[in-house]
């Protein structure tokens, strides 16, 4: 997430400066040839070339709301894993009666903190459709420090689960799913002992659920692009719109110098006015393709990171902890 006031017009810039390259170049060859070769056929009526255009400008805007819903939905997630973990971890601290309670307590945080964690490093792993290994993402990575990327799971766990714990869940392909597993059965196990009553029973497994149902969601957003041939469509139409452009304004700028000091010269105006329009149009379309996928660990993510970092020293101060963890701050703007 860019946690500054915006992006710069040169970060823009810089981000697409390879596809200006290509859409320079494709302004280019047909103005040359128009000019000096006198292929005056490459001229071709704007009217075909504005619908096009059209057309296009409702597919991304179409794609760009589906983007951001895709992110918005994504938010809403981890907010409502924030606010249940909050609740749960009160219930937990306030509920328990166990000879050991601190031990429960802190065992059963520490847990959640691992669930967390868990969570979030599978969110993270890469998918065929996602587009961190696009050049532009590749390259604006260098800015920021993806966790998830660097750091062993494994290594991470171990802080927070039992060796016995963590040699089982280590065996499991989803563990933030046998992590949950495992609270409940830790829950159900002390209210078989009487520390919990009926009630505040519910109010636990009920809290799993809400987990449970965030997890999913998730996992929802995560495994479910956005479907492809709206994608394959959209990228045909644009790529198409953007080669036809410069052929369209060919004429019109050919006859805008007729009778002034600038005739003959007019044409090569076609260059940078094809050239701003088509990057418009095309960084509309990279800009919502970046926000399609809101886990992946693209500078506008979701800062999953960042918030599960929250909840921990949330958690760890109702433990009336004092050494908690630092803050996760943005880096270059960028808060993952």
């Amino acid at each position: 997430m860019h946690a500054g006031k915006k992006y710069s017009l040169k970060e823009f810039i810089l981000w697409t400066r390879r596809d200006i390259y290509r859409l320079t170049i494709l302004a280019v060859i047909p103005t040359i040839l128009y000019h000096f070769c006198g292929f005056t056929f490459l001229s071709i009526s704007w009217v075909p070339v504005a619908l096009l255009g059209t057309a296009i400008s409702f597919i991304i805007g179409f794609k760009n709301n589906a983007s951001y819903g895709r992110l918005w939905e994504a938010r809403q997630i981890y907010g409502g894993i924030i606010n249940v973990s909050r609740s749960f971890g009160v219930m937990i601290r306030d509920f328990l009666s166990s000879k050991n309670k601190s031990q429960d307590v802190q065992i059963i945080f520490y847990r959640h903190f691992a669930w967390l964690t868990a969570l979030r490093f599978q969110l993270r792993e890469p998918r065929t459709w996602e587009n961190m290994n696009d050049w532009r993402n590749v390259e604006y990575a260098r800015n920021y420090h993806i966790a998830e990327k660097t750091d062993k799971i494994e290594n991470v766990l171990a802080k927070y689960l039992s060796t016995d714990e963590l040699a089982y869940i280590l065996t499991k392909k989803n563990k933030a799913t046998q992590i949950m597993a495992l609270q409940s059965a830790h829950i159900n196990k002390l209210a078989a002992e009487s520390n919990l009553s009926d009630l505040q029973l519910q109010s636990l497994q009920t809290g799993i659920s809400n987990f449970y149902d965030n997890q999913g969601k998730a996992e929802r957003i995560k495994n479910f692009p956005y479907p492809r041939h709206f994608s394959s469509i959209a990228s045909i139409m644009l790529n198409l719109f953007v080669f036809l452009v410069p052929y369209g304004l060919l004429n019109d700028f050919n006859k805008l110098g007729n009778g002034t000091l600038i005739e003959g010269y007019s044409i090569w105006l076609n260059i940078p006015f094809a050239l701003l329009l088509t990057w418009v149009f095309n960084t509309l379309d990279v800009v919502g393709e970046s926000s399609t996928n809101p886990f992946e660990g693209s500078a506008n993510d979701v800062p999953i990171t960042n918030i599960s970092r929250t909840i921990e020293i949330d958690m760890r101060d109702m433990l009336d902890e004092t050494d908690l963890p630092a803050a996760i701050t943005p880096e270059n703007n960028i808060l993952l």
